[in-house]
């Protein structure tokens, strides 16, 4: 629920002070329409606000889960990664929000053919398919403790981070070639850096504040 002033809204059952104005409501009328064009809206930022999008996928907002998906889905719409921030965006104004890891999980994968070759096709957990590629490339990285972090680009730059479950499936497709360990998908290879030089869209390259 959303007052006509934008003094309170319902999430999730609880009463919680209001987003910035407008962030809701555009997000709404923009309900099952093409992607809004956040890459090319530049407005004013406004500060962060007590959202954040925890490692496995979660929203939260002023630390209660947002546990409407569609409401989730309405805020990933408007969602965009600037330099060292993740922000929620209209053409009016731009507010920060905290991502622990990747923005999206990608929880499920199946093969596919296309005219490049075989490909991977992912589902993430808000529903998008995205199959790796060209312009869907892979980010193959490792954790600290060294286990298989495998990302794959949605929009933008924003990321969704493999479960453990697709990570170990993703490993096993790995192949070595001169180039080192590679994924191969629709006529792309995705190769593994090193272990001491990891690289991808985790939480080290988010700045907030």
């Amino acid at each position: 629920m959303v007052e006509a002033n934008g003094c309170t809204q319902e999430i999730a059952g609880m009463s919680l002070p209001a987003l910035p104005p407008h962030f809701l409501e555009f997000a709404e009328a923009n309900a099952g329409r093409k992607s809004p064009p956040v890459e090319k809206w530049n407005p004013a930022y406004c500060g962060e606000i007590d959202m954040r999008i925890a490692a496995d996928g979660r929203w939260f907002y002023q630390g209660g889960p947002i546990n409407r998906l569609p409401l989730v889905k309405l805020f990933a719409s408007i969602l965009r990664k600037d330099a060292g921030r993740h922000v929620l965006v209209t053409p009016v104004e731009r507010v920060g929000i905290r991502v622990d890891d990747a923005p999206f999980i990608a929880v499920e994968m199946e093969e596919s053919r296309t005219p490049e070759g075989p490909a991977l096709v992912f589902r993430t957990n808000l529903d998008e398919i995205v199959v790796a590629g060209a312009k869907h490339p892979m980010c193959l990285t490792l954790a600290a403790d060294g286990g298989f972090k495998p990302y794959i680009r949605v929009r933008g730059d924003l990321w969704a981070l493999a479960t453990r479950r697709i990570a170990q499936e993703l490993a096993e497709r790995l192949e070595e070639t001169d180039k080192g360990f590679v994924l191969r998908s629709a006529g792309v290879d995705f190769a593994l850096p090193p272990e001491n030089a990891p690289s991808g869209p985790g939480p080290a390259k988010d700045r907030h504040g």
